[in-house]
């Protein structure tokens, strides 16, 4: 009875004791060829997507899967996501840059930012291109995709996820690093092509090992559950 009574009192302080479930959503690696990857690194389901930052289908996927497939399959620790740029021109480049820029840390966060407010900084971008196309002919290659990411309104969104000016310039001069993105701007568009070979294009997918090239966010949600996402 004795023990009864005290196993009674002790419950709910054991209870209280147990550790939290794990926010898997919060870590964050990098792979040898420089892609990021949130998640549980032993995830069951691993999910690789080729991306472009001013891929409209890419901002709509980003913004409808969110919920679901950060905020729970990867939360939980089901399933990892990495993320692999295909990059498609120099205001994607540029989008890029100032994402990787904020690190593992930020990576995933400012890549969320761009795509919620796509529809600005990308007509800006497109804008303020043609406007400049002679001026920014006659600039290095760095400073054109500088003078890009400041007129479409980039660099502010990479100031919002605490990046200094001399974070952003010196981002912009790493030569070494926007050469690892375009080796992997190759390599994903080559895995996508292959893929589809004849309309491959953004987003596009591959599910422990196996391409899904056209799968929208509804069709995709079904491959993840019969993966074992949860």
């Amino acid at each position: 009875m004795i023990r009864w009574i005290i196993a009674l009192l002790l419950a709910p302080l054991l209870i209280s004791a147990a550790p939290a479930p794990r926010d898997w959503s919060k870590t964050v690696t990098q792979t040898s060829s420089g892609a990021f990857i949130v998640g549980n690194p032993k995830a069951k389901v691993k999910l690789i997507e080729y991306l472009s930052y001013t891929c409209p289908h890419c901002a709509h996927f980003a913004v409808g899967s969110a919920s679901v497939l950060k905020g729970k399959y990867v939360r939980s620790g089901s399933t990892s996501i990495e993320l692999r740029h295909a990059v498609r021109d120099k205001l994607d480049m540029a989008a890029t840059i100032i994402a990787r820029c904020t690190g593992p840390v930020g990576f995933f966060a400012t890549t969320d930012a761009m795509f919620a407010s796509q529809e600005d900084w990308l007509v800006r971008g497109m804008q303020f291109e043609r406007v400049n196309a002679s001026r920014m002919g006659l600039y290095p290659e760095n400073a054109k995709l500088r003078a890009l990411a400041d007129g479409a309104g980039l660099t502010d969104i990479g100031r919002a996820k605490g990046l200094s000016d001399a974070a952003l310039d010196a981002c912009f001069g790493n030569e070494a690093e926007t050469l690892k993105v375009a080796v992997m701007a190759d390599a994903a568009w080559a895995a996508i092509r292959a893929a589809a070979p004849d309309d491959g294009g953004t987003p596009s997918f591959v599910v422990n090992g196996k391409p899904y090239p056209h799968a929208d966010w509804a069709a995709l949600d079904k491959v993840l559950q019969a993966a074992g996402a949860r």
